[in-house]
């Protein structure tokens, strides 16, 4: 008996139907990124420790993949996009145009304790601008970020903001030599998940007084939205966000400790798998890691959660077929015709595939059902001599012979578009 295969805990591997799910949305997420002017941008995996270390907030630091490489360097795992990000925004400052726009997606690794929704290695789809201290800036990335969803298919998104500042005004107060302000908001962070006496308890343990850890959520849950950010959301709804997405609620917190004004969550109402992403603005940064001013605001789109969310609601067609038409080999002497078929289908557009095996035309049309591939082209004697092709529509059934200028315009029209399935 062989070795059980399997992948690691916390790691996935992807087959055809979920890769194409996650191919459908992140087109349109890429769609909306570059409508508004953002720009690609990718980063390694691996980076110097001491660059990423420190960055995130002690609970996160934990969660960073570390070790020592063959050279005796110390790395570390890309934890986020955001950190990695700033350094190169800092090494090649002198080669982009700023405000620089950009959009980044890649996988980062945690070494966080898997269950459902979250995973060791995931996919962000991230957008950034640097270099702008503008409110017009922030209400640029709230915009580009309702309008991804939106091209997804989300009917309702809610964007709940807040600002950091906020948090800093009225915490402040409560931090003692056993607990600094960034340590309560990271417990406020929580209370998305845990119910207020929870996040209570957990700052008493952390060293707040029972009473003054009462006053806190009493305090939070009073909060009144900043002038910032009643600037922002007013700009983010002339850009087009409708005003009942964007929601001011006071306990986002955000834990990462570099945010330092506006903040923001992605949620889907009906789906309760958690937030599909966050951001916020985050000023000093690049000049933590690299002694540069260079303020940014961005977000993280949760690439899984959000392929998910759109899954659970149906937002994803039923069939994501690579292919519109399969073209057979009824006859190795027919082999010359298949091929002028599958060559002429690819130059109209049409996403044609060719069967590579030899195996009966039943077994061919089995192949073709299975994969769900709507129409089958059969190239026989008959056929050969009449110069044309026929066509099987899988669906209704249906079969036709004509020419294959013909044929190609029926595919086309069936497909309500280029024949690619996806249009």
């Amino acid at each position: 008996m062989g070795k059980k295969l399997q992948t690691l805990k916390g790691f996935r591997d992807f087959l055809p139907p979920e890769k194409k799910a996650r191919d459908f949305v992140l087109e349109r997420i890429l769609e909306a990124f570059r409508q508004s002017g953002f720009e690609p941008l990718e980063t390694p995996t691996l980076d110097y420790k001491e660059n990423i270390m420190g960055k995130y907030g002690d609970e996160a630091d934990k969660l960073v993949y570390e070790f020592v490489d063959r050279g005796g360097r110390e790395v570390a795992m890309r934890y986020d996009q955001t950190v990695p990000t700033a350094r190169v925004i800092a090494q090649y400052q002198n080669e982009l145009t700023f405000p620089f726009k950009r959009y980044q997606v890649q996988n980062v690794f945690r070494a966080d304790k898997p269950q459902k929704g979250r995973y060791r290695e995931f996919t962000q789809c991230d957008i950034d601008i640097f270099g702008s201290s503008s409110p017009l800036a922030d209400a640029e990335v709230l915009a580009t970020t309702y309008q991804a969803y939106k091209s997804v298919g989300f009917e309702t998104i809610e964007l709940r903001l807040n600002d950091r500042q906020i948090l800093f005004d009225l915490l402040a107060p409560f931090s003692n030599e056993l607990l600094t302000t960034a340590n309560i908001i990271q417990s406020i962070d929580k209370l998305d998940k845990l119910a207020p006496d929870q996040v209570a308890e957990e700052l008493v343990g952390k060293g707040l007084a029972k009473d003054q850890a009462s006053k806190v959520l009493d305090i939070i849950d009073q909060a009144e939205p900043s002038e910032n950010l009643k600037e922002i959301i007013s700009l983010a709804t002339q850009l087009g966000v409708p005003e009942n997405v964007l929601k001011f609620s006071p306990s986002i917190a955000r834990g990462l400790d570099y945010y330092t004004g506006i903040i923001f969550e992605i949620v889907a109402p009906g789906f309760d798998g958690g937030s599909l992403g966050g951001g916020g603005r985050y000023d000093k940064l690049i000049n933590d890691l690299a002694g540069v001013e260079i303020p940014a605001v961005g977000v993280g789109i949760g690439f899984d959660r959000t392929v998910e969310a759109a899954a659970a609601l149906n937002l994803i067609p039923q069939s994501t077929n690579s292919a519109e038409v399969l073209v057979t080999i009824f006859d190795s002497k027919f082999l010359s015709n298949s091929l002028e078929a599958v060559k002429k289908l690819r130059q109209a557009g049409i996403c044609a595939e060719l069967y590579v095996d030899d195996a009966k035309i039943g077994k061919q049309l089995k192949y073709a059902s299975r994969k769900e591939i709507p129409f089958v082209i059969v190239i026989g004697d008959e056929e050969a001599a009449k110069e044309q092709v026929a066509l099987k529509d899988l669906v209704s059934g249906e079969q036709t012979s004509q020419s294959l200028e013909e044929t190609v315009a029926i595919i086309k029209k069936a497909s309500g578009g280029c024949g690619c399935g996806r249009c």
